[in-house]
């Protein structure tokens, strides 16, 4: 009783001394509670940046120690060696994101607009801002075409999911460039920037056709202009994908990458993983849903509309929508085939790759780092803030960061001997091989492995009339033969013979060495269809060829062993009654010495 007692009046006493609390004191702890967990749920670094004394964040970068897309280039660019304050009142990436898509105070321009159509019959929209659009009008642009021999340099945007030409950080990136006395086109994505859908085609994390055909058709028509390419999120992915695929054959001189999703699975994942990633993804998902209605005709014929309707995300919209359109079998195949870590290694371009490790869609672990550093061509710049495709800096949010550094490395690269170079191909032939392939009869490799002989007459006919149907292509100083599809490529083999018939000889007359040359020369001329044909028979055939000159062999011997025992008998019964009649004339001497003293002794001469 006496506890039960002490307990109730040290509650009451407790109760009668939080009601002697003022109200505003509670009010005042429920606003700091608040401002906390707002602080962890925006991820808010302001007071971060005051403990730095606002200096902002160093960028970090990730290369190879031997890289000279490093030390020609990126060493120069005072962006890429300092550090990166974000706005103050935008001190978060969510708070950058949704202001970029919100407003972003982009400049003030208009584009001159190219329709260009692609070979499957899908339409592009080509915006173009001009140099000459930054000073006066109407310079160098005549119906929507640049002069044919105008070198300044051109750089090829890529929006992201969704965005085309009018987005904030694209017209950002634009104005910078053009402001710098480059032309910019931005390469919309199909069924973007007021264009209809005019195929059964529709672009995708990892179609790479379109930006591929706008290249060539660029690099094409004004080919003194080094072409440079810059791709921003889901552009950037399809960017660094089809530099890998192409290699050391595209024309790109340099490229810049800015928040990559880098591996989509990881990227789907993680939007699917806190409270504030599904924002966004429900935000895309309704984004790509509105994408989708402005081409319900087309889209209705080819998926499930009511399927593609109900998505609640991207991985919906992708498994109802991307998946069958462009026959993936499953939503995480399609992840897996488009992301564009896969080809990173192939990339042969000089390529500067932006992110940000806060950046709310595009996660830090989905950066490829040790690939990165592995690939001499590649720069990876790393801001500890920015936010997705945001950066903003300043006041006033005015500037973004990423599009000085863009605009420093592409102008540091264009000073550099590091642009990328399209390797020219090679077209010479050495004139023996040339002749012989030039002149009937052509080789011609059936389907069998028989090798035949195709006269002009017979190489002119339609594929009707021959429905084997087989092409023999000089390119790149190499005779390419293709069957069924399959190409084969015979490497000339002359060159070693070509160098040898070069040698000047040291002695002799020259009037004397001149035949000789000239009966070299119509020997090899002869020759060299044979040579190729073998050679390409024994490439196309590999080990099957020695397999069988083994079997040969081994089951010709006997037969071979038989004949020349039959052809070599008589010979060596010959020699065998010489051998010995000579035995038997050597003991008829030896009993002749016996037989002189009737005894056993020669004369002193042993036995």
């Amino acid at each position: 009783m006496g506890n039960a007692a002490a307990g109730d009046s040290a509650a009451e006493l407790l109760l009668r001394a939080a009601a002697l609390v003022p109200p505003a004191h509670y009010a005042l702890a429920a606003l700091l509670l608040a401002c906390a967990l707002l602080y962890r749920f925006l991820e808010l670094h302001l007071i971060g940046d005051l403990l730095r004394g606002l200096r902002g964040g160093r960028v970090a970068l990730t290369f190879h120690p031997a890289s000279h897309v490093y030390h020609r280039v990126a060493s120069k660019c005072r962006s890429l060696h300092g550090r990166y304050l974000a706005t103050p009142w935008l001190a978060s990436p969510h708070l950058q994101t949704l202001f970029l898509s919100i407003s972003g105070r982009p400049p003030s321009f208009t584009y001159r607009r190219q329709l260009y159509t692609v070979r499957d019959g899908g339409t592009i929209a080509l915006d173009w801002l001009l140099a000459s659009d930054c000073e006066e009008e109407d310079v160098g642009f005549c119906d929507g075409v640049i002069s044919r021999d105008d070198s300044t340099p051109l750089v090829v945007v890529i929006p992201g999911l969704t965005s085309d030409s009018t987005a904030a950080y694209v017209k950002h990136l634009v104005f910078s460039m053009a402001s710098k006395g480059w032309n910019v086109v931005v390469g919309n994505h199909r069924g973007l920037g007021g264009i209809s859908i005019t195929s059964d085609c529709f672009y995708n994390a990892g179609w790479t056709e379109d930006f591929r055909e706008i290249v060539n058709y660029l690099h094409q028509k004004y080919p003194q202009a080094p072409l440079f390419a810059v791709g921003t999120s889901i552009g950037a992915n399809i960017l660094v994908k089809y530099l890998g695929e192409e290699g050391e054959g595209t024309p790109v001189a340099g490229a810049v990458s800015i928040c990559s999703p880098w591996d989509l699975l990881v990227t789907n994942r993680f939007i699917q993983r806190k409270l504030v990633q599904r924002c966004y993804d429900k935000a895309l998902a309704i984004g790509l849903k509105g994408y989708a209605k402005l081409h319900q005709p087309v889209l209705a014929r080819l998926a499930n509309w009511e399927d593609i309707r109900k998505s609640r995300s991207i991985r919906e919209f992708d498994r109802h929508a991307t998946c069958v359109v462009a026959k993936y079998e499953t939503v995480d195949t399609f992840y897996r085939r488009c992301s564009s870590a896969n080809y990173i290694s192939n990339v042969s371009v000089p390529l500067l790759c932006i992110s940000a490790l806060d950046d709310p869609l595009c996660t830090r672990e989905a950066i490829p780092w040790d690939e990165c550093r592995a690939n001499k061509n590649i720069v990876l710049a790393t801001a500890p803030n920015g936010g997705h495709l945001a950066f903003f800096q300043g006041l006033t949010a005015g500037k973004l960061w990423w599009v000085g550094a863009v605009s420093e490395f592409l102008l540091a690269l264009h000073d550099s001997p590091c642009m990328h170079r399209q390797k020219a191909q090679e077209h010479s032939l050495h004139t023996s091989l040339e002749s012989s392939i030039d002149k009937s009869p052509y080789v011609n490799f059936m389907e069998d492995g028989m090798v035949t002989a195709v006269t002009n007459d017979d190489a002119n006919n339609s594929d009707s009339d021959n429905p084997i149907s087989n092409e023999m292509e000089l390119r790149n100083g190499m005779v390419g033969v293709q069957q069924d599809g399959i190409a084969t490529e015979i490497q000339n083999e002359c060159d070693g013979n070509r160098s040898q018939e070069n040698v000047t000889p040291a002695q002799g007359p020259v009037g004397s060495q001149e035949q000789p040359k000239q009966n070299i020369d119509k020997i090899q001329d002869a020759i060299a269809p044979v040579k190729i044909s073998i050679n390409q028979l024994i490439r196309s055939q590999g080990r099957s060829v020695w397999l069988l000159t083994y079997i040969a062999f081994v089951t010709s011997w006997p037969f071979l062993g038989a004949l020349g025992f039959i052809l070599f008998r008589k010979k060596f019964r010959n020699s065998l009654p010489a051998k010995r009649g000579s035995v038997r004339d050597l003991a008829n001497v030896k009993l002749l010495w016996r037989g002189r003293d009737g005894s056993g002794s020669t004369h002193g001469y042993p036995h």
